[in-house]
């Protein structure tokens, strides 16, 4: 197999620790998480810059860049020579990352619908409608983890279009979830005035739309065409004398 991906996706970031630390929460998705470990106010307190933030909790801004820069996510051009590198890069790239960022939106979708809940475009049910999804995509990539993919890295089987037929229908119904969250969230557009925590939200919102719509192309159109041959058409019968 020699598969080759061209990135749809903007170019990566560019992190500088005078930036203020609100501006990348909302530009980088994930951040928000490592600003709560280390008890950095990215909302209220956001005004001020990375180097700042860290020098007033005592923490080394150079350690905090790592931090931020080891999250960037991009999708350069990929190749790959084997259906096993591709199912590795499928686990790093997109498994690992939808359960590191549902969690974190769960969580910023909970407090927004909490502290805003009189504005009237708050996103209410969001929180719910995201646990739902976490539960429905965790389901489905441990059948894919533990069943589908150790097929496919062996060689796949005569039966190998079943399971794949399985996760093709689960794919659909993850498209229609992600048109739901983009509805319930406007598109990921946040208000006029919103907060920190909402703009990291949505921006998170956003990602994770993107980063799941490639996750599915690259299963369903690139790794699971090498298995699932296409039906064949059924021939064509001989005339039994009752047709012309």
């Amino acid at each position: 197999m020699n598969a080759r991906l061209q990135s749809t996706e903007p170019e990566p970031y560019v992190l500088d620790d005078q930036q203020a630390i609100g501006q990348i929460a909302v530009q980088l998705p994930g951040a928000t998480a490592i600003f709560r470990r280390h008890k950095l106010d990215f909302c209220c307190g956001g005004q001020v810059s990375l180097a700042q933030a860290a020098s007033e909790k005592g923490l080394d801004p150079a350690a905090l860049m790592r931090e931020l820069a080891a999250i960037q996510r991009t999708d350069a051009p990929l190749e790959y020579d084997s259906a096993g590198a591709l199912i590795d890069h499928i686990l790093q790239r997109y498994h690992a990352v939808h359960r590191e960022q549902l969690p974190e939106l769960i969580r910023m979708a909970r407090r927004v619908e909490a502290v805003h809940r009189d504005h009237p475009l708050v996103p209410a049910g969001l929180a719910d409608l995201l646990e739902a999804a976490e539960q429905d995509l965790l389901d489905h990539m441990v059948k894919e983890e533990n069943i589908l993919f150790p097929m496919l890295k062996s060689g796949g089987s005569p039966f190998v279009s079943q399971p794949i037929g399985v996760m093709r229908t689960e794919h659909t119904q993850h498209g229609a979830m992600l048109e739901q969250l983009m509805a319930l969230s406007n598109n990921a557009s946040p208000p006029q005035g919103a907060c920190n925590t909402w703009r990291a939200l949505y921006s998170g919102i956003a990602q994770l739309h993107d980063d799941l719509i490639n996750h599915i192309h690259l299963e369903n159109n690139v790794l699971f065409n090498q298995f699932d041959a296409p039906t064949p058409k059924p021939a064509k019968s001989a005339c039994c004398g009752s047709c012309g």
